[in-house]
């Protein structure tokens, strides 16, 4: 008897898309699982930041990827509480320097190679919705449905500011558009797996479209591959 293959949708794109944003709203409406890559890597370069290990000590981080004690609890009122080695950094790993911490880890091969495996056994039934920035080319490259999200570095820096602002937290625009240029350039020039749309992949621009909107351009996907 064969035994089913669980379904997968990938969500890729840059910072600021609005990747998590998607991906919860189509988890949640599927009732399918989820799997944050990015999380992977900023709790990789949280860990290497904590330990005092360098960003270009590749060995060093790739034994810290493998080693990683992670663990992501669901909580009660929603969302998902994720703990490094006991601690709960949920709030840590969200913060700007750990973003642009984790775009430099992502670009060391001996990392993605290490977290290659503990990304795809996410994949399990009833299905999963995987958000990061290689997970329609490299990770699930056989995803029936794959979504790439785009907007402007301008347009990605406001939605940011708002979010630090919510938390109480200072910054200036002028300094996180320059930032998310930063990664960019990173995340796109890196040798292994680069950020790039997958040749099949369905491409949105978030910054011409409401949530709701992109949200239903997904699901239409998904049913008309499923």
């Amino acid at each position: 008897m064969s035994q089913r293959i669980p379904p997968v949708i990938t969500i890729d794109g840059p910072a600021g898309s609005g990747k998590g944003t998607i991906s919860q709203r189509v988890a949640k409406e599927l009732g399918w699982n989820m799997l944050d890559s990015g999380a992977l890597y900023r709790l990789v370069a949280l860990a290497a930041q904590k330990k005092g290990v360098d960003f270009d000590a590749d060995d060093s981080l790739a034994q810290i990827a493998e080693e990683l004690d992670v663990s992501f609890k669901p909580c009660v009122g929603g969302g998902v509480s994720i703990e490094l080695e006991g601690d709960d950094v949920s709030l840590a790993i969200r913060s700007e320097d750990c973003g642009c911490a984790a775009s430099k880890v992502a670009a060391v091969k001996p990392v993605r190679g290490a977290l290659l495996e503990r990304q795809r056994k996410f994949l399990g039934l009833p299905g999963l919705v995987a958000d990061g920035r290689d997970m329609g080319t490299v990770v699930f490259p056989d995803a029936k449905v794959k979504i790439f999200l785009t907007a402007g570095a301008e347009i990605r820096a406001e939605r940011r500011l708002k979010q630090l602002k919510d938390q109480g937290i200072n910054a200036n625009l002028r300094g996180l558009i320059d930032d998310i240029e930063a990664r960019d350039s990173r995340d796109m020039n890196r040798k292994d797996a680069p950020l790039v749309p997958a040749d099949d992949a369905i491409i949105i621009d978030t910054g011409k479209s409401t949530i709701d909107e992109v949200v239903l351009k997904v699901m239409n996907a998904v049913k008309s591959a499923y």
